[in-house]
This record gives C-alpha cells, structure tokens and sequence, in this order.
C-alpha cells in the first residue's frame, strides 16, 4: 500500500512538474508561436498517456527518492551519532550493567514485551559475560502499549531498591502474558518490596528518563525494538553473537 501511494504521489509530481515546466514554456514563446501552444489540458493528457505507456518512469523515480531519503536519514543519524554522544553514552539516568569502566560501550533499546528483545537477550548477556570490557546501557523504550510502560517504570523503579539489573533480567527471561499482575509477581519473585516499587513508579524522573529516550530514539530514527548502537554504528534488529563480536572489534579499534 505504501508503495502504490508512494507511486502515486510520485507520478502526481513529475506530471506536475513537467506540465508547469511546459506551460512557462508556452508562456514565454515569442507571440507568433502562441497560437499554436497547446493548452494545459492537452498537455497534461500527453503526460499521462506517456506514464501509462511508460510506468517505468515512476518506478524510476521512486527509487531514486527512496535512495535520496535513506542517504538523508543516514547523514542525519551519524551527525545525532557524533552530537550526542554523551547522551547516548553516558547519561547518567541510563541503567548501566557489564563493566562500568569498559572500552566499548553496548547501548540498547528495548521492551519488555518484544519477543525478538527477549531472544536476544540471551545473546546480549552471553557477549557481556565473555568479553569482561563491555560496558552495557539500558535504554528503556516501551513501545507496544501500556503494559510495556508499566513494565519500564517498574523496572526504573527497581533501581532504588538495588535490582535493576535482576529485574530486568527477570522480565526478559519471562514468557506470555505482561500484566500488573505478571509484573509484580516477578518483582516479588527477585525480592524487591511490592509496595515500595508501586510508590516509586509514579516518580517524575521516571517519566523525565522515557521522554528522553523517546527524544533520543527518534533523533536516531530508530523504528524498532530492539536497537543497538555500539561505538559509532547504530544497528536496527537482533544481530547473532557472532555479528556483535564484529562490530564490538570494529568499535574497539576505532577507539
């Protein structure tokens, strides 16, 4: 559908350019060639029974227009990748787990209730584990409604008991239904105190950090979970541990 709309709108635009481009040329013909410019109607038809006969032509120009627009959303996404870097690195409301101090640090996106997030989760722990230098931070981005919400602000809010990182291992490693329910009975389950997580849950930081990282995803252009940026490369989907050692070297060496 995206595509048929986008034809579309393409093929409206090129027949707008082209007969606007074809009037002023009529306009600006010397008065003895007037009479015999042919008029917009007529020009217009000319202009469609060629795209009709030549669809080509649209399918050309959408690709051209997708290529411009990757090209911007690319330009743009390394400039956000090098402005803010700070942020994305080291804000200091971001959870951070693995080594503190590490050479590479693995930024992540992600949400409790994305089944490709809690695939990788595994793959993301086992790269943290082996590797003892990387430095993992955790962006929460509830994206698939109100239960993911919850989740995050539960999971933000466990840090002023000391279980962020428990929980939110718990949550991953956790499979159906993401309710209040669900929730606060894996709360309990790591020995965080219900009540208390309830009562901090509603805390203005906790919205300050999600609306930053709402901010901060889409700066990125980030259009799903999960999402990583490791060094100065953003990656956009799960990636095998094999992929993650790589950039992880890549990263590495850069410095």
């Amino acid at each position: 559908m995206l595509f048929r709309r986008t034809g579309l709108l393409c093929a409206a635009l090129l027949l707008a350019a082209v007969s606007s481009g074809t009037r002023a040329s009529a306009q600006q013909a010397s008065p003895g060639a007037a009479g015999h410019a042919k008029s917009s109607e007529e020009i217009e038809r000319i202009i469609r029974d060629y795209l009709l006969k030549n669809p080509e032509i649209v399918i050309e120009a959408i690709e051209a227009y997708k290529k411009r627009a990757e090209e911007a959303d690319r330009v743009a996404v390394a400039r956000v990748l090098k402005d803010q870097r700070e942020t994305i690195r080291n804000d200091p409301s971001s959870p951070v787990g693995g080594n503190p101090k590490g050479d590479v640090t693995v930024v992540e996106f992600f949400d409790y209730r994305c089944g490709v997030c809690k695939r990788v989760h595994d793959t993301v722990a086992e790269l943290v584990r082996t590797d003892g230098k990387i430095r993992h931070v955790y962006k929460e981005w509830p994206i698939l409604g109100p239960q993911s919400v919850a989740a995050a602000r539960a999971a933000l809010a466990a840090r002023n008991q000391g279980k962020y990182i428990l929980f939110h291992d718990a949550l991953m490693q956790h499979r159906g239904r993401m309710g209040t329910d669900e929730i606060f009975g894996i709360a309990k389950r790591v020995g965080l105190d219900p009540d208390r997580l309830r009562k901090d849950m509603g805390s203005p930081e906790i919205d300050t950090i999600l609306r930053r990282n709402y901010e901060l995803a889409e700066a990125l252009k980030i259009n799903g979970t999960p999402s990583f940026v490791i060094g100065d490369e953003l990656i956009p989907g799960a990636m095998d541990l094999n992929g993650l050692r790589s950039v992880v070297r890549k990263a590495r060496k850069k410095g």
